[in-house]
């Protein structure tokens, strides 16, 4: 399937995008292999908005293919190739375990001594009896936190190992050691430092001469260096609700758990190290067996399975894989090798946390070398399509069985699901006709529909309708919003009665209430075990900082309070705004269909009860400040206007009208709109050399009223405010929040009209382009 692609995708690298650019081989047994997996890897790569991936692919002591795709920078002047640099995260922890058994070797550290016994004035609070060792930090059995308050993965000030391994002494144990598995970048650290005291030089500087100059290794360093700095792909974050941004690019305290930067080819070197019984290209790394030992899992699961020694150890078709995935700000990898097949795969990617695409680009690897080997034919790869619209619509709503629940959720032209189970919000897609997830966060959870409900992981669930939530606790209004950096945010919501935490952008867990303001994680996930406490303003109850997994959040303040109009303060005064828009002109367009305005107000009369009006900008309670319309006129293109009413007609069986704020907009006033705001704030106002949508009479701004009280209800945000709160899909607020405004989005897009995607109130109405833009309000 893929293979018949490739000569496509490999000719359009010769023009601006290219699907893979210098490569290493591939070796004659494996070409079309290669083809293969340079078709899949390009499909995913733009279905996944990866902006550069590379991939190396190891057959003992041979990189038998290598490649690149995608470009490293965003200006997309630079293709990605094999050469390409990439942070690799936690696949540092490799070495980090094979520094440590070098010296287990030498006899200068004991993998089951106490750990004080090469860090001596190493404590934490309330420490178990039992001794923490190195063995139990590398099978993450520690029992220590997982981020250190210092150096964090969440602190960008580098400060340096030593500082962020004295912090955990402000830290308490959160199990035994040896009761159960708590993956921990704080212990690989304090490891790390082991190694660092041990041999008295700075630990990146021994990993150096010790690991990645004998095996050749001269593209890869921890921490950023001058001579990578060029090669290295400039990286992406991504938020579920449809944010993206530059990753930060500060080196991490913790070190030895994360800071490694390297290319494919080169942890292919490492790979062959592996296959060589700890021997490379430059000498000997690790005596014979070592690493045998080191994959053997120490606290095995019941399928034999785990951490051993800083590899992770698991299975695919039967063969045992050996290795480490790794992410870490805009990067994922994957590095995992058939120890007993002497066969490996390396695969990069510069966008945050999409392992799950890179692991199945992997897999295909694996499992075609196999193959290759076999001479059996070649695995093909399974490739979604878009749900069709009408399949989505049957899925899209609340499905409930006894305590567990899934939801099912239209974003625009996707079906978003979540459920009482996962951490994530996951796109559904369609394979061969039948539902399944496909997102750079998981896939191949697949769902039906049959006659007594959907059938989800096992479970049947059964439709449930849609009622109105119960208001959040009052003592829990003031914990609810941001805290933290620009860079890692978290998001404190409460959702279904819950107060729910949402870390690292996409880890969602419920918490447990201890008292009024300390919560639990739950018992699974990244930080299970450790807490949340909230420090509040003891006037207005309000959160001024969460301390998360001994991680201080301060507040963030984002938008407004509520019942508060969102300003912003005018780069020019209101007469030089006017003067510039009465100098300028609109676009000019052609073959335009007639206008068509109608007073929104004239409908009122046949809307019963009808619309409401609060139009802002005849007023000066708008982000201006300033009254921009004589009179506040609200008027639609005809059609816009009818499928309008027939939106507020389905809302008010539901006891809910609309209240308009604005409409039709003449040019002249996005003209002001565009010159009055900074250009960070831009993407809340159109660009008045294309003209907007309001300029065509097709688009509209509104809310919710309660037709039994007359007043508006409470969105996530307040209208026209400029932040990551006005996204319909913003993960934040509250429950009741939330639900008004997907009420709104959903009785509006039933009737032709599709949310913007920055702001919940904005509306615009199918066929939208083919009307003219209009300079003033009908006569």
């Amino acid at each position: 399937m893929f293979s018949r692609l490739a000569p496509l995708l490999l000719l359009a690298g010769c023009t601006s995008t290219p699907a893979a650019t210098a490569a290493l081989g591939p070796a004659p047994a494996y070409v079309e292999l290669a083809d293969e997996l340079t078709a899949f890897v390009e499909h995913e790569r733009a279905d996944k908005a990866i902006p550069a991936v590379s991939i190396a692919l190891v057959d003992d002591q041979e990189i038998v293919w290598a490649a690149g795709f995608g470009f490293e920078d965003a200006d997309r002047t630079r293709p990605a190739g094999p050469d390409t640099v990439y942070r690799v995260g936690s696949v540092s922890k490799l070495f980090t375990a094979i520094a440590v058994m070098q010296l287990v070797e030498r006899g200068e550290l004991d993998l089951d001594a106490p750990i004080q016994a090469a860090l001596p004035g190493f404590s934490v609070q309330d420490p178990f009896p039992e001794p923490i060792t190195l063995r139990q930090i590398h099978a993450h059995r520690s029992g220590l936190v997982r981020e250190p308050p210092v150096g964090s993965y969440f602190d960008p000030s580098e400060p340096g190992l030593a500082a962020t391994v004295e912090s955990l002494s402000d830290t308490a144990a959160v199990y035994a050691p040896g009761e159960r598995t708590k993956y921990s970048n704080a212990a690989v650290s304090v490891a790390g430092f082991a190694v660092e005291r041990t041999v008295q030089r700075p630990f990146a500087d021994h990993v150096r001469t010790a690991i990645l100059e004998p095996l050749g290794m001269d593209s890869s360093s921890f921490g950023s260096e001058p001579e990578l700095e060029g090669r290295l792909a400039e990286a992406l974050m991504w938020t579920r609700d449809g944010r993206e941004f530059p990753a930060p690019t500060f080196d991490l305290g913790i070190e030895p758990a994360g800071s490694l930067y390297s290319t494919a080819p080169d942890l292919g070197r490492f790979l062959s190290m592996l296959f060589a019984d700890g021997q490379g290209a430059g000498g000997s790394i690790l005596a014979p067996g070592s690493l045998e030992a080191m994959w053997q899992p120490a606290w095995p699961d019941a399928h034999g399975l785990g951490f051993g020694l800083g590899f992770s150890v698991g299975e695919l078709d039967g063969h045992r894989t050996v290795g480490h995935d790794g992410a870490v700000y805009g990067f994922a990898t994957v590095c995992t090798a058939l120890p007993d097949e002497r066969l490996g795969v390396v695969v990069c990617g510069a966008r945050d946390v999409v392992n799950a695409t890179l692991d199945r680009i992997a897999e295909l690897a694996l499992r075609g070398m196999l193959a290759v080997r076999a001479g059996r034919p070649l695995p093909r790869a399974e490739v979604t399509d878009a749900l069709h619209p009408f399949r989505a619509r049957r899925l899209a709503g609340s499905w409930q069985a006894e305590d567990l629940w899934v939801d099912l959720e239209q974003q625009g032209d996707e079906l978003v699901l979540s459920d009482s189970a996962g951490d994530f919000a996951l796109r559904v897609r369609s394979l061969n006709e039948l539902p399944i997830v496909d997102d750079p966060l998981a896939y191949g959870i697949r769902m039906a529909l049959v006659d007594t409900g959907l059938v989800f992981a096992g479970r049947t669930f059964e439709r449930t309708e849609p009622t109105l939530p119960a208001p959040c606790p009052p003592e829990w209004r003031g914990l609810v919003g941001e805290y933290g950096w620009d860079h890692n945010t978290l998001f404190v919501l409460e959702d279904r009665g819950q107060l729910v935490c949402l870390i690292e952008w996409f880890f969602r867990y419920p918490l447990e209430q201890v008292d009024e303001n300390r919560f639990r994680f739950p018992s699974f996930g990244l930080y299970h075990g450790e807490e949340l406490v909230f420090e509040r303003d003891p006037e207005t109850q309000r959160a001024t900082a969460v301390t998360a997994a001994g991680v201080r959040f301060a507040r963030r303040q984002v938008g407004e309070e509520h019942g508060t109009t969102f300003r912003i303060e005018p780069l020019h005064s209101t007469e030089e705004l006017r003067r510039l828009a009465a100098a300028s002109s609109p676009p000019h367009e052609t073959g335009k269909r007639p206008a068509d305005l109608v007073d929104l107000r004239s409908f009122d009369p046949y809307l019963d009860p009808g619309l409401r009006f609060d139009v802002r900008y005849a007023t000066t309670n708008n982000f201006l400040g300033t009254a921009l319309y004589d009179a506040p006129h609200a008027y639609l293109q005809r059609p816009a206007a009818e499928a309008l009413a027939r939106a507020h007609g389905k809302l008010v069986t539901q006891g809910y009208g609309l209240l308009i704020h604005d409409a039709f907009r003449p040019w002249s006033v996005t003209k002001m709109f565009w010159d009055a705001t900074p250009a960070a704030m831009r993407a809340f106002v159109a660009d008045p050399t294309q003209g907007s949508r309001h300029n065509r009479g097709c688009a509209v701004d509104l809310t919710l009223y309660d037709l039994e009280t007359g007043a508006p209800v409470e969105m996530v945000s307040g209208y026209d405010e400029f932040s990551p709160r006005s996204s319909p899909t913003y993960p934040g607020g509250t429950s009741r929040q939330r639900w008004h405004r997907e009420l709104l989005r959903q009785a509006m897009e039933s009737e032709g009209f599709r949310v913007y995607s920055n702001e919940w109130w904005h509306f615009d109405y199918e066929g939208w382009s083919t009307y003219p833009i209009l300079e003033s309000f009908p006569e």
